[in-house]
């Protein structure tokens, strides 16, 4: 393959780049039928494997792993390219979904999740890094256009794919089926390689040195002990003291002192440029992951809806997040990229209050995907802007740091977002009776969408 500067002005699916873009939408395929499948097939596994106050445990170890995931794919990137690190993620995300399938306890469940969150770590960072290194600046945002239209199949399907299968089969089939499209996946890596010049992902010298990959490193693995601490602490929360309420604190503590190594200095006091980006980015995703978790349960044990009623409502949210990624990617259309972001908050947070509404007030459930259009909107025109900016207003020998930041932005937020949602639905969960509750839940989250406001006035330089 020719360097990406020999090809300016070709597109993504251009003879150039097509081999490597078709891989990177396969992975994204794989990787968005998995989210939503295991959204949509959480509550009957929750009641299977007697883990309901531990609905929200599931995800947030998942995204606890991905959290290491990510930072040691930043250090492995700089130091040997991206592609060796994809297989790998492939190995595992394949893995830890084989394992989740065959779990017949909430223990070996967890640790399919983690390996699958590992993994997905990896293969995050790493495609980020191709995108950033194979293609030039003009080309990224079609491509990134592209990757979140990737979500739209899979998210409309994926849910009532899983439906079907948990209703009719077993909710272990939605995790055994993303295991052969892995594999196949793996094999087609395998043969882009042959056609990538891996000189070209290489060559670019890191701006870290080694001393700086291994604090790195100390702290990616700082961060996931001490976010898997508040994950561990909080699941099954009560309103007293105890030794998981004690871990719950020293969790939240170390979280707060390590994060700021890992992600560009000033993101949590919302300083301009780069910064701000990170921070809108951690608030996106804890505001918006944290709703779509609780969603199905709340519609599944307060309405009483079907799974297969709770896919579809999910995958409404794909249709707002394809329409705002293409919008996005559209330059002649669109205001400044920063009041994308902006735009991209207030409909956030709209969306939020509108599933509050739903829940508090006892409106109609149908009102919901309404709500979950609008977030999917505000995705697609949020995320996927804050995905080009992190690279637009980084150094080519940043990417690797810049892209690890940014995920690790991502999945914190995630994180963080899940574990207060979880603390808050254990300590007040009464089975039946949660329409306060959930609608209070939604609402918060709504609040916390909001400040992501200001964090995108804040990134315009």
């Amino acid at each position: 393959m020719r360097a990406a500067t020999d090809s300016r002005g070709a597109g993504p699916l251009s003879r150039t780049y097509l081999e490597v873009t078709l891989a990177v939408l396969a992975l994204v395929t794989i990787v968005a039928f998995e989210s939503m499948a295991v959204s949509t097939a959480m509550p009957d596994v929750a009641r299977e494997l007697d883990a309901v106050r531990s609905y929200g445990f599931a995800f947030s170890v998942m995204l606890t792993a991905q959290l290491l995931g990510i930072v040691l794919a930043g250090v492995w990137s700089d130091r040997s390219g991206p592609l060796a690190g994809t297989v790998v993620g492939q190995a595992l995300l394949g893995g830890g979904s084989a394992l989740c399938g065959s779990a017949t306890n909430f223990p070996t469940f967890l640790a399919g999740r983690a390996l699958t969150g590992l993994g997905g770590g990896l293969l995050v960072v790493m495609l980020y890094i191709i995108a950033g290194r194979v293609y030039p600046e003009d080309v990224r945002p079609r491509l990134f256009t592209l990757v979140s239209a990737a979500w739209v199949l899979p998210s409309l399907l994926g849910a009532p794919i899983s439906a079907w299968l948990t209703t009719h089969l077993s909710w272990r089939w939605v995790f055994w089926c993303v295991v052969p499209p892995v594999v196949l996946t793996m094999l087609a890596i395998a043969h882009a390689r042959r056609r990538v010049n891996t000189a070209d992902l290489t060559a670019v010298v890191s701006g870290r040195d080694h001393p700086a990959h291994v604090r790195a490193a100390w702290a990616g693995l700082g961060i996931a002990f001490a976010a898997g601490l508040l994950q561990y602490g909080t699941h099954e929360l009560e309103l007293a003291w105890s030794m998981k309420t004690v871990l719950a604190a020293v969790g939240l503590v170390g979280v707060v002192a390590v994060a700021p190594l890992l992600v560009p200095a000033g993101t949590w006091l919302m300083r301009r440029g780069v910064p701000s980006v990170m921070l809108a980015r951690a608030l996106f995703t804890a505001a918006f992951y944290a709703g779509i978790t609780y969603v199905p349960l709340f519609l599944v044990g307060q309405r009483g809806t079907s799974l297969q009623t709770a896919g579809l409502a999910l995958a409404s949210g794909a249709i707002g997040w394809a329409a705002g990624a293409w919008y996005q990617g559209h330059d002649a259309l669109h205001l400044p990229r920063y009041r994308l972001v902006e735009l991209g908050a207030v409909l956030l947070a709209a969306g939020l209050g509108v599933i509050g509404a739903v829940a508090l007030l006892h409106l109609p459930w149908v009102l919901a995907p309404l709500g979950l259009v609008l977030m999917g909107l505000a995705m697609g025109l949020g995320v996927t802007t804050t995905t080009v900016l992190a690279l637009e207003l980084s150094s080519l020998e940043d990417h690797g740091a810049a892209s690890s930041s940014l995920q690790l932005a991502d999945v914190l937020g995630s994180v963080l977002g899940i574990a207060a949602a979880t603390a808050v639905f254990a300590a007040r969960h009464v089975p039946g009776q949660d329409d306060a509750l959930f609608g209070s839940i939604f609402l918060g989250l709504a609040l916390l969408a909001a400040v992501a406001v200001p964090a995108g006035q804040r990134i315009r330089t």
